[in-house]
């Protein structure tokens, strides 16, 4: 075992007994390569990677590869999830000098951390034109060797490149037209006979559909809805256990990357919830429902957060735990056999790999025309065989678990389960957004300052601006369905950190990592991933929040953030769809309503409903059922403000302007119509 056998890190552990000499990130590794006069070589991956287990197994396990690898360097494997950070400024410097990025990414550094070679999967030996890791590693001790005055060149000139990598400069106001244009632009890239934006691989565009859910024209709302359908018809959704995996290789959504995220997941139930509160559509209902059941059974912790991910892999084959062959169909389904391969696309040849990918087909009308079935017959039988064919695989391997707990992806997971609850209705949902709630204070917020990452009883790794900021949007959206006081408190708290402790007064925007921290370089994160980028959800948190307590400051830093990148929101809106999302909080005409009573009280009750049932997006809401209540000094809309006549009044006020206080639900839902 090497030293990774003392980390938390799945991933990590994942190496641990590796015959490579691996040191975590660290202060000791540096020292090492110090000492030793030898370069670092940096592998960095996350463990439900399939072409990470791939390298692992053809180099990483393999004696003689590891001895070179030993011999010439000081080796340091990274878990990108664990560190973004480390991940962000070398995939910088990868993606500066190869014009591409991915993992496991390889890096050669200097003992001062400085980059000088970088790449992603290597074979062990040469390969269709791509050089082999054992020639790789060879020439790289080589050049560290005799040419040490090329690298250190190298190094220098790279690492000055990624320092001076800065936000463009920005002028005047923001345009108007910004959200038109890149709603015009995304309009453009459309696909019209599957969905999402352009072509494969295809990741769902989770900000996009975001901005574009906050969009009134009928054409923002037709690309989202065609979007949604698409991808729960397809393989990348789960037809038996639900979930989404990460990504479809192809454009049609049929064949994911089995891995299934967390982040994916949160972010595809806050979606298919808004879908359904803009149509009622019973299909995003049965999504959200569904995907929740699937996240608390899989990747539900005991003590209240949720882990990070799902493997693609089984036994060592990717997708292994969910696919089928249509034999095994024949054996299980009785005379429900041809029905259900025909709905979910089931044939010999399969679609993958000799097996069959379940995907919607055909519709539920198609198959009850081509059956002569009724169609609620067809569904009962559909749902019967979903079970049956559910249970058989059960006892199959299971893909391996990522057991971390992160904060940042934990705050994507309570603003799904806040949204879920308030959309649909559902306490129990909102029950488990609580607990998410009380977790990550207990857990990851120790005095004053948050640690990004969470497993075995150990909080640690410093927090970083994913962390406040996604925690912080998730805290608001648990407000919103709640109206309990403490989630705002807590989110106003973390936004002070934010401004405190990542704004970049120079250059403008947030760094992604406090001062002082043991990087080449602070990055700065405007690109949205997977996960909406650290300005992006900074932006949206701090032009949320200057709405509820009037703080000039706090908004005039989201607007500093977004100017700069206007031609960027407007060129590629997919990419940078979250600071869109903060300019339509910004740009959307100022209200705030307010309500004051005791929450028991059924005429408070009926007051709150209405509320719930208005949308809102962009209303700063308050909530006041105390004479003591600290929201009071925090928020200037409700001050000087009360109940009228000892009746739960509500407040609506637009502009700076309210109007008069109303006693009633009819009331309040004519003020706020």
């Amino acid at each position: 075992m090497n030293r990774l056998a003392f980390e938390t890190s799945p991933y990590l552990l994942q190496h641990a007994d590796n015959p490579v000499d691996w040191f975590p990130w660290g202060d000791e590794a540096f020292a090492a390569a110090r000492s030793q006069d030898k370069p670092i070589l940096l592998s960095v991956g996350y463990s439900a990677c399939h072409w990470c287990h791939v390298m692992a197994h053809e180099s990483f396990e393999d004696p003689d590869i590891a001895a070179l690898m030993n011999e010439h360097f000081v080796c340091v494997k990274v878990d990108r999830e664990e560190r973004p950070d480390v991940d962000a400024v070398y995939m910088s410097a990868v993606q500066a000098t190869t014009g591409a990025g991915g993992w496991p990414m390889t890096v050669a550094l200097t003992p001062a951390g400085k980059p000088f070679f970088g790449g992603t999967y290597y074979p062990p030996e040469d390969r269709l034109g791509h050089p082999g890791f054992r020639r790789v590693l060879t020439s790289l001790a080589d050049a560290w060797t005799t040419r040490r005055g090329e690298v250190d060149e190298a190094a220098e000139s790279l690492t000055g490149q990624l320092a001076a990598v800065q936000l463009p400069a920005g002028e005047g106001e923001l345009d108007g037209d910004l959200s038109a244009q890149a709603l015009a632009t995304l309009s453009g890239t459309f696909d019209g006979a599957h969905g999402g934006f352009g072509g494969a691989p295809k990741f769902p565009p989770h900000t996009g559909l975001e901005f574009l859910l906050l969009r009134p024209e009928p054409r923002a709302l037709e690309m989202t809805t065609f979007t949604l359908d698409k991808m729960a018809q397809g393989g990348l959704y789960d037809q038996l256990g639900s979930g989404f995996a990460r990504y479809s290789v192809d454009a049609r959504w049929l064949v994911p990357h089995f891995e299934k995220m967390l982040y994916d997941n949160a972010q595809l139930v806050s979606r298919y919830a808004e879908a359904y509160a803009r149509t009622h559509k019973p299909l995003y209902k049965g999504i959200v429902e569904d995907t929740l059941t699937f996240v608390q059974r899989e990747l539900g912790s005991p003590e209240g957060g949720f882990y990070s991910a799902l493997d693609a892999d089984s036994e060592g084959e990717e997708g292994k735990f969910y696919v089928w062959r249509a034999d095994e169909l024949d054996e299980l389904l009785g005379d429900d056999t041809e029905l259900v391969k025909a709905h979910f696309g089931v044939t010999p040849a399969g679609n993958f790999e000799g097996h069959s990918i379940l995907h919607v087909a055909q519709p539920v009308e198609a198959s009850a025309a081509q059956f002569s079935l009724p169609q609620a017959e067809v569904v009962e039988r559909l749902e019967r065989a979903k079970k049956v064919l559910f249970e058989a695989r059960r006892p199959r391997v299971r893909p391996g678990l990522d057991d971390k707990i992160l904060c940042s992806w934990n705050g994507l997971m309570l603003g799904a389960l806040a949204d879920a609850g308030r959309v649909l209705e559902r306490d129990d949902h909102l029950d488990r957004a609580r607990e998410t709630a009380r977790f990550m204070r207990r857990v990851f917020y120790q005095n004053g300052r948050l640690r990004h990452t969470y497993k075995a009883g150990e909080a640690k790794v410093e927090g970083m601006l994913e962390d406040y900021t996604l925690f912080g949007l998730g805290l608001m959206a648990l407000y919103r369905a709640t109206l309990e006081g403490e989630w705002l408190l807590l989110a106003l708290d973390l936004a002070e950190t934010v401004v405190a402790e990542f704004h970049d007064p120079e250059a403008g925007g947030f760094f992604s990592t406090v001062a002082g921290g043991e990087l080449i370089v602070r990055p700065k994160d405007v690109f949205d991933s997977p996960i909406p980028s650290g300005n992006g959800a900074a932006a949206q948190l701090l032009a949320t929040l200057s709405r509820y307590t009037d703080n000039r400051d706090w908004e005039a830093l989201a607007l500093a953030t977004l100017r700069p990148l206007q031609e960027a929101m407007r060129r590629y809106p997919t990419g940078f769809a979250s600071l869109l999302v903060a300019s339509e909080r910004l740009y959307a005409p100022p209200q705030e309503v307010a309500i004051f009573g005791e929450r028991d009280d059924p005429k408070t009750q009926a007051l709150l409903a209405v509320l719930r049932s208005s949308g809102l997006p962009h209303t700063a809401l308050a909530f006041i059922e105390k004479e003591n209540d600290p929201l009071l000094a925090r928020l200037p809309f409700i001050q000087g403000r009360g109940p009228v006549g000892g009746e739960p009044t509500a407040y609506v006020c637009e502009g700076g302007v309210c109007r008069l206080p109303v006693t009633t639900p009819e009331r309040l839902r004519d003020q706020l119509a």
